[in-house]
């Protein structure tokens, strides 16, 4: 009875690894795209794009954010590190640049992540990990410049950046108000007093 939760445990575990790396699919322009369109009754546009605006102020503050584009669009570009070794000794392997957007109407909204340009860290003569110059390689054609793990491990972490931050995304838009949930007040000891 043992062998077998273990086994059905191995297959769920390798079912999760796989579904995150196949959450990229390919869009028209054949780039690498994670889409997603969520319907929530009873919401405006306005109330969209306010939740849209405070969850890319509070979570990604240093990416940049466009709203001169389409109507009920907010669109920007944003990037994350890239990780590579055994889970105790990690290191940066690169970053990888995306861009992204936000759709909106009345009762739903989509969003979408695309344009992933993944850059290459090496190690200067002061042991830092820094970019590559003039190094950028779209993951669409990463099958020719990179290793295959490479490849695959960028995609993995694609995925799972894409799902996270849809899932973060998700929270904000179904909150009721747009701002910054309180926190309990914490009560502080004083060692002072007996």
């Amino acid at each position: 009875m043992k062998k077998i939760v273990v086994v059905l445990l191995c297959l769920l575990v390798a079912k999760a690894a796989l579904a995150q790396k196949d959450s990229l699919s390919f869009d028209e322009h054949n780039k690498y795209i994670y889409y997603k369109v969520v319907e929530q009754p009873g919401l405006t546009a306005d109330t969209f794009q306010n939740r849209a605006l405070y969850f890319l102020k509070i979570n990604y503050p240093k990416n940049k954010i466009d709203q001169a584009g389409a109507p009920a669009t907010i669109t920007g570009t944003g990037k994350f590190l890239v990780l590579t070794g055994l889970s105790v000794a990690k290191h940066v392997a690169g970053e990888i640049n995306y861009t992204f957007t936000i759709g909106y109407k009345d009762q739903k909204y989509r969003y979408w992540l695309t344009g992933f340009v993944y850059s290459p860290y090496k190690t200067d003569r002061y042991g830092n990990s820094v970019p590559e110059q003039g190094v950028e390689i779209p993951l669409e054609s990463g099958l020719s410049k990179l290793e295959k793990s490479e490849l695959n491990s960028c995609l993995e972490q694609s995925g799972t950046y894409s799902i996270k931050f849809g899932n973060k995304l998700k929270e904000y838009m179904v909150r009721v108000s747009a701002t910054k949930p309180t926190e309990a007040k914490k009560k502080v000891i004083s060692t002072k007093d007996w």
